[in-house]
């Protein structure tokens, strides 16, 4: 029986990347069942695997976790990757809630209409540069450290250029007024396991497309249309 983690979700990014990326910085092997059609979905649901009837769902260590920011906790706290004392995982919380912040107003984005998607893509990349970005920059030259927290590598750091890249995609130049971000960004996507899984061939999903858009509002009957923040 296999002993690498077991990721169930779709095939494509969504709330799963995230946790992709930190097992891949962990250098953690695993696995990926893709949900493509209801029936495998609703065979979950029966089968009680998933708690609040919502994916992603990883099985790991004997356990199956739902609920993405508990899955990635533990895999940060199994790994090192979540500081060495209190003081340091509540900056590590920190860093992370307000990278998933500005996620958030880019993962609903694929289920967007054209119209929605070009207003969506002006307000990621305000809210980038205004609200989020900034504060990264200022930890950085404040404190004059490779990372974010405790000058070691953590989950935060994982999670920022995770984020970085993703408004990237929106806007290839964002971050010119940003050179501790920059340095930032070079430097972390050195790091052996972290270039490992930006080369091609990795785990990691593609910009999601249409395919992927489909399967999921047909997985989940997903008959409403999304809107804009």
């Amino acid at each position: 029986m296999s002993t690498k983690p077991k990721l169930y979700y779709f095939d494509g990014r969504g709330k799963m990347e995230s946790i992709r990326w930190l097992l891949a910085a962990a250098g953690v092997e695993f696995e990926e069942e893709f949900l493509e059609t209801r029936d495998q979905y609703e065979k979950l649901l029966q089968g009680g695997s998933l708690l609040f009837q919502q994916v992603p769902m990883v099985e790991m260590d004997g356990m199956k976790m739902v609920q993405t920011r508990a899955i990635l906790s533990y895999i940060a706290a199994k790994y090192n990757l979540y500081g060495k004392d209190l003081k340091e995982r509540a900056l590590i919380d920190m860093y992370v809630g307000g990278t998933d912040d500005l996620m958030g107003f880019i993962l609903m984005f694929p289920f967007l209409s054209a119209e929605d998607k070009e207003k969506q893509c002006a307000l990621i990349v305000q809210k980038a540069t205004s609200r989020y970005f900034p504060v990264y920059e200022k930890v950085l030259k404040d404190h004059g450290q490779d990372f974010l927290v405790g000058n070691n590598f953590s989950w935060a750091d994982v999670h920022l250029l995770e984020a970085i890249l993703m408004v990237e995609e929106k806007k290839s130049d964002v971050l010119s007024g940003f050179p501790q971000l920059q340095a930032f960004k070079a430097r972390i996507s050195s790091i052996p396991a972290i270039k490992k899984f930006l080369e091609p061939g990795s785990q990691r999903k593609p910009v999601p497309d249409d395919k992927y858009v489909e399967t999921v509002r047909r997985v989940l009957r997903m008959y409403y249309d999304v809107k804009a923040n």
